[in-house]
């Protein structure tokens, strides 16, 4: 074969690999394409899945009760995980005096707030209601919710409900006060937005839906009552997603609160969670101490 006739030869196989790597680096670059899109999809999906699972229906009985909380979704594994979960029984022999505690300072305010009914409990949520001064740190008073029956429970008895007041520090650490009540006369705080109550009760809200209604100003210093005594400790979130690290003081002089007041609490709630009280967790070596002011 002659020289020239070898150079067309081989110029023409340069010509077939050039076009064998073009359809290759095509065929690369559409499956690439492809496999992007497809990973898109997926984490598009995952996502729509993440919000769906956060907001899972959970209520206090049946198939979406306490019990079942940690398996509704993934956002609850620490219902059924944790280690440090509220609420728990205070056993008072075992708590341990702890003589480096100090008074609960509390700046309350009078503050705009708004009743929510969630279905599974009713929240008063304020605009600003000043702080809980707590080792030198500011717990910014943001809602206060109810319990019916008691949620923490002394020595095994149970109360007839439970006042949570929850308090935010900017960093997102929470400190909450728990307030026992036993039937007797009215509570005067529960009396001041008995009325907005009873409108909750009326308002008819389906499985995903919350009702509000404005309170206006809230007299938020009237919540604070000087004790003399109360048990703290690091629990959880009492409801999901059941959190942990959050500082409880529980109040045990119980205040008063009357029949129709507990009736009035549980009312607007979902028929499955009239009684919304999340049932004991094991303390597992907790310490709980105690604050005494006469001790």
């Amino acid at each position: 074969m002659s020289n020239s006739k070898m150079e067309i030869v081989y110029r023409e196989i340069c010509m077939l690999c050039l076009v064998e790597i073009k359809i290759e680096k095509t065929i690369f670059s559409m499956a690439s394409r492809v496999a992007f899109f497809v990973i898109g999809l997926s984490l598009i999906f995952f996502h729509a899945d993440a919000d769906a699972s956060s907001k899972a229906k959970f209520s206090y009985s049946d198939e979406t009760g306490p019990a079942l909380w940690g398996g509704m979704s993934g956002d609850y594994d620490t219902c059924k995980t944790g280690k440090s979960q509220s609420p728990i029984d205070i056993v008072t022999d075992k708590a341990v005096l702890n003589k480096k505690l100090k008074p609960l300072k509390r700046e309350y305010t009078p503050t705009n707030a708004t009743l929510i009914n969630h279905g599974y409990s009713l929240e008063m949520k304020f605009t600003n209601a000043g702080p809980l001064i707590l080792d030198g740190k500011n717990y910014t008073l943001s809602q206060m919710h109810w319990h019916a029956p008691s949620e923490h429970t002394i020595n095994g008895a149970s109360y007839d409900a439970e006042l949570h007041l929850v308090h935010q520090a900017s960093d997102g650490s929470l400190a909450v006060i728990a307030i026992l009540y036993k039937t007797g006369g009215a509570d005067p705080i529960l009396a001041k937005v008995q009325s907005k109550l009873d409108e909750l009760a009326k308002e008819k809200c389906g499985d995903d839906e919350e009702s509000q209604i404005a309170v206006g100003t809230f007299d938020a210093w009237k919540l604070r009552r000087n004790t003399r005594k109360y048990y703290r400790y690091v629990g959880s979130l009492t409801t999901p997603p059941c959190s942990e690290n959050v500082i409880f003081h529980v109040f045990p002089k119980a205040r008063s609160i009357s029949k129709a007041q507990v009736e009035a609490l549980k009312a607007p709630l979902q028929s499955t969670s009239k009684s919304n009280n999340r049932p004991v967790q094991p303390l597992n070596g907790r310490t709980v101490e105690l604050f005494d002011e006469l001790g």
